[in-house]
């Protein structure tokens, strides 16, 4: 048993993708949004190319976002500056042709359309290292989707835990996901350079009205949880021959206290899409809102007390070592994690 450092403060990865929103988010208004503490402005160009900016202009400090697109340029509501999707001032309408603002640039983000969603890359100072991954199943044949949004009052490491910790199942969850009589099951956690992954081993089909719809045979199942850098969190169930989902949430940190969640569900089962959508989903939003519930309650007791205090035994599989790997991409801890792979049992 050790204590486990800070989630609350710790480092996120600038040079990455994070989703900002569903692209039908973005109308023919600017949109004001927040990213990593980041106050930035998203705009469509006449021409439909998206650009990110810094929410502030260069002039007089005047939001962005309170102004308006015109063309290629979005236009600052207090003087009428106008900016290019490169930061570049394009237009002082007090100075007619001269063009003496030009060093005057709105910081720029790139940005990028995939699978339905904007992506900004949060380091403005050097072009992308690689481009957004997206929904893994998005590219594979004889899957059905549905996706949903929802905000979290707790930091992105609390709750990445909270998505993949599966012993919190059995009793915020019973009923719904686990029937609550604990047993053995095998864990395999696995470490790798962009990621930690937690493989369980016969675990039966879960009890519980999720487990019954989509493994009406029951059956052992093949369970991964999964941390990838910089900020998905995923849990993939394998039931039988001919059943398997995929839940694929990038996480979007607002700031230290709140954390946006993209979720989408990618599945192939025995029953009809439209039924698991007609059933699934709202015991999904319910699974859901009780872990919003005990976040909001975790975070209100940090605040109350003043301090975050946690303390980790081996049965927290992924939460720490989502920390250590978010450290050591940051260079924030030099450290090479202990061991490659650790196998241990848990009772669920």
């Amino acid at each position: 048993m050790a204590k486990t450092a800070s989630f609350k403060n710790a480092p996120w990865m600038r040079d990455a993708w994070y989703i900002a929103c569903e692209e039908k988010a973005l109308k023919k208004k600017p949109l004001a949004l927040t990213l990593l503490e980041e106050p930035l402005v998203l705009f469509r160009s006449s021409s439909g190319k998206v650009a990110a900016l810094e929410d502030r202009c260069p002039h007089r400090s005047v939001p962005l976002s309170k102004g308006r697109v015109c063309g290629e340029n979005i236009q600052c509501a207090y003087h009428g500056w106008q900016f290019g999707g490169d930061g570049v001032c394009r237009l002082v309408p007090a100075l007619g042709d001269k063009m003496e603002a030009q060093k005057a640039r709105a910081r720029a983000y790139p940005v990028r359309e995939k699978h339905g969603f904007l992506w900004v890359y949060m380091d403005a100072e050097k072009p992308p290292a690689s481009e957004p991954v997206g929904f893994p199943l998005r590219e594979v044949k004889s899957y059905q989707f549905f996706r949903y949004e929802m905000d979290f009052d707790a930091g992105m490491v609390a709750t990445a835990e909270n998505i993949l910790d599966v012993p919190h199942t059995s009793f915020l969850h019973k009923g719904l996901f686990r029937s609550g009589k604990l047993k053995p099951i095998d864990v395999e956690i696995r470490n790798h350079a962009d990621r930690v992954e937690a493989e369980f081993f016969g675990e039966p089909r879960p009890k519980g009205i999720v487990g019954s719809i989509l493994a009406p045979g029951g059956g052992v199942v093949r369970h991964v949880d999964r941390f990838i850098l910089p900020s998905l969190a995923q849990v993939e169930y394998a039931l039988g021959p001919y059943s398997h989902l995929m839940i694929s949430n990038y996480l979007s940190p607002i700031n230290r206290d709140v954390t946006r969640m993209f979720s989408e569900i990618g599945f192939r089962l025995p029953v009809g899409g439209g039924a698991v959508k007609r059933i699934v989903m709202p015991l999904a939003k319910r699974i859901a809102d009780q872990d919003y519930d005990i976040l909001a309650a975790q975070q209100e007791t940090i605040e109350k007390f003043g301090e975050e205090r946690l303390f980790s035994t081996s049965a927290d599989v992924l939460g720490p070592r989502i920390l250590q790997l978010l450290k050591r991409a940051s260079k924030a801890d030099s450290k090479p994690l202990r061991r490659t792979n650790q196998k241990l049992t848990m009772y669920v």
